[in-house]
């Protein structure tokens, strides 16, 4: 027995296919943001967080670092700095190992 198969099963392999021209569509997508996030607890001073916050987070001046403290306590939580995902893994993992409630880092 012979069986044939018809052009349709090959898909038409007769013809090329043709891909558009991709080096056109290429789109930029800048870089999320995180969101690094201080929570209230009931063990760490107003003090201590407002040093906390002015010594790792860059231009973190004393008043906005007692804005954000107060924040922190009558809010439960503050956004003290937003940016790229490498400085804001490091500012995350300075604060916590400085004692402070963290937040996962979230994109912005």
């Amino acid at each position: 027995m012979i069986i044939r198969l018809s052009a349709t099963v090959y898909g038409m392999a007769t013809a090329p296919t043709v891909t558009p021209d991709k080096t056109n569509q290429v789109t930029q997508k800048p870089y999320p943001n995180y969101k690094v996030i201080v929570l209230n607890d009931d063990f760490n001073t107003f003090q201590h967080v407002a040093e906390c916050l002015t010594k790792y987070i860059p231009g973190m001046t004393s008043d906005r670092a007692w804005e954000l403290t107060n924040q922190v306590h009558y809010e439960g939580q503050a956004i003290v700095w937003i940016g790229p995902q490498e400085p804001a893994e490091l500012y995350h993992q300075q604060l916590r190992r400085a004692g402070l409630t963290m937040a996962p880092l979230e994109s912005a």
